[in-house]
């Protein structure tokens, strides 16, 4: 028990060190989620905490994983998506389909069955799910195949992801310049929607948030009700994968405004996924993955690869139709870097109507980003 609420105090100090140090000018792009897992490694490694399975990590992977994707899953109400206007949803589900043939592509393309090793699908997956959704989904499909727990592979793999997240906020944000110069279209001058809020009224996308006893016995209620349903229902339909029955019971519940506007789900979800992060990072050995460099070069390529042929698409279909230019850069940014980057792009772009429908959209690449990740994985392993 000591060893455990000592182990614990460590992951808890990390997610502290780490917020602060992502603060900093040098490790602001790199992100808390990235440094949680580095900060994490060197300590296992110097063996200041275990890097072997310890019932602190198993509770961690079973309870707080999947409680915290619960959690953050109850901010997408697809009531709103009305209010993302038709031209913004229609190049984000256009933006997924071109996701789906770019891992498809990068998988034959890189021999991914011979290059990455047996996970590859779920390797694939987690890649469709985040290019989708975002990182909710990486981590649903990471932890249904167990991807979680194969350190190196996933440290690897969110390596790869971080980096081409931030390059391609970078080229969403010179993409629209560079085409509005040569190929002009017309921006709306009038605003529509004039700041980046759900109907709730406040930034859903806030880390910070205020809440009482009540928000907080309630989230736990309606948490772990859900993981014990969900694990009622696996037995009884045992096909049908844990973390799809958990994110549809979480969907079916945000629908409700009640249930929407609770207080505290992204904080307590966003702590708890930082926890799960910081296990993950317990389990990479870091001598091995240095050794595995040729790991994260084919990851990244692949990545690299899958990201080209969803901008070909949503770019290549959006000129044809002659669509706004920030409207086809926001809901690519939507898809490979979420809702939260999606905003700052429409904010840095300086179209204030443009900020609402990025979250909106982000949140139904968050609604269906884990049901296309397994969906992709189980065709691939089935091939």
């Amino acid at each position: 028990m000591a060893n455990s609420i000592f182990v614990l105090f460590i992951l808890c100090l990390n997610v502290i060190v780490c917020e602060w140090l992502s603060t900093k000018p040098g490790f602001r792009h790199i992100g808390t989620a990235l440094l949680i897992i580095i900060l994490t490694a060197i300590e296992a490694n110097l063996y200041l905490i275990p890097t072997t399975e310890i019932p602190l990590y198993e509770g961690i992977f079973n309870y707080v994983a999947p409680f915290s994707l619960f959690l953050l899953l109850l901010s997408v109400n697809l009531k709103d998506l009305r209010r993302a206007g038709l031209p913004m949803v229609t190049m984000f589900l256009i933006g997924s389909l071109g996701t789906i043939m770019g891992v498809f592509t990068s998988v034959w393309l890189f021999a991914a069955p011979n290059t990455v090793g047996k996970l590859y699908y779920a390797l694939a997956g987690m890649f469709t799910g985040t290019y989708i959704g975002g990182s909710v989904n990486f981590h649903a499909v990471a932890l249904h195949y167990g991807v979680s727990k194969a350190g190196n592979l996933f440290v690897a793999s969110t390596a790869a992801d971080n980096i081409l997240t931030a390059l391609w906020m970078a080229a969403t944000l010179a993409l629209p310049r560079f085409f509005q110069s040569r190929f002009p279209r017309h921006i709306p001058t009038s605003s529509t929607v004039a700041s980046g809020t759900i109907a709730g009224g406040t930034d859903s996308f806030a880390d910070a948030e205020t809440m009482s006893p009540y928000d907080l016995a309630l989230l736990l209620t309606l948490g772990f009700g859900s993981i014990f349903l969900s694990k009622q229902l696996v037995t009884l339909a045992p096909t049908v994968p844990f973390v799809l029955i958990l994110t549809t019971i979480a969907l079916a519940l945000a629908q409700f405004r009640v249930v929407n506007r609770l207080r505290g789900s992204r904080l307590l979800g966003l702590f708890g996924i930082y926890i799960f992060l910081a296990v993950i990072g317990a389990y990479c050995d870091i001598a091995t993955l240095l050794h595995n460099g040729r790991l994260a070069i084919i990851l990244f390529g692949m990545i690299l690869t899958l990201v080209f042929i969803h901008a070909c698409i949503v770019f290549g279909v959006g000129a044809f139709f002659k669509q706004d230019w920030d409207v086809l850069s926001i809901a690519s940014q939507a898809n490979i870097g979420g809702a939260t980057s999606a905003l700052a792009l429409a904010k840095s772009l300086n179209r204030p109507e443009l900020q609402l429908p990025a979250v909106l959209v982000g949140s139904l690449g968050n609604a269906i980003g884990s049901y296309l990740g397994i969906l992709v994985a189980e065709i691939l392993r089935a091939g």
